[in-house]
């Protein structure tokens, strides 16, 4: 065997007992469990690939699952989304969303018609009794006080959450999709 060949059996070696090791740390003697964790596409908070890496950002709430795919078309020539009661939105550059909202990209929105639609990682255009026109953020908590239900909002990029609680009476629209 030449010394090149030696030098690639050699590394695979090594690295074959590393990703041994290295798994056998996290998973213990057991080795199916993490290949079927990388295979089934495991997302949970201990996921394999997350720990190797040492990834520990925590998991923050997303928007709420509006469009199924069963509702998406792409075509050659077009994209259909099918949804009711959908309205087009822009947004104005104040970069308190940023970098997920901003000046030249488009929403489709929706009309809530209950409190039950709104959810933690939702992005809602509301009336403040704080600011002027109407502002874009994302819910990061809900609940119930004496007055009924509120939510409180907080930009994405601010640091920290918006003045007073939000009712839903304030609440004109939830984003479901965004169109950069």
């Amino acid at each position: 065997m030449t010394l090149k060949a030696s030098f690639i059996v050699l590394t695979a070696f090594i690295l074959g007992v590393f990703s041994t090791l290295v798994i056998s740390n996290y998973y213990g003697p057991d080795l199916s469990t993490a290949t079927a964790s990388v295979v089934a596409g495991d997302s949970s908070d201990s996921h394999f690939i997350t720990r190797i890496l040492g990834i520990t950002n925590p998991e923050q709430p997303s928007p709420y699952n509006w469009v199924s795919e069963r509702d998406i078309t792409v075509e050659k020539d077009k994209v259909t989304i099918d949804v009711s009661n959908a309205q087009w939105s822009r947004f104005t550059n104040t970069n308190s969303m940023d970098p997920v909202l901003d000046n030249g990209a488009n929403a489709i929105q929706i009309v809530p018609k209950s409190e039950a639609e709104i959810h933690v990682g939702d992005i809602v255009s509301y009336k403040s009794e704080y600011l002027d026109g109407t502002v874009i953020h994302r819910v990061i908590e809900t609940g119930y006080d004496k007055q009924g239900w509120y939510a409180i909002m907080k930009g994405d990029n601010n640091s920290r959450e918006d003045p007073g609680k939000i009712r839903f009476n304030q609440i004109k629209r939830i984003t479901i999709a965004v169109i950069y």
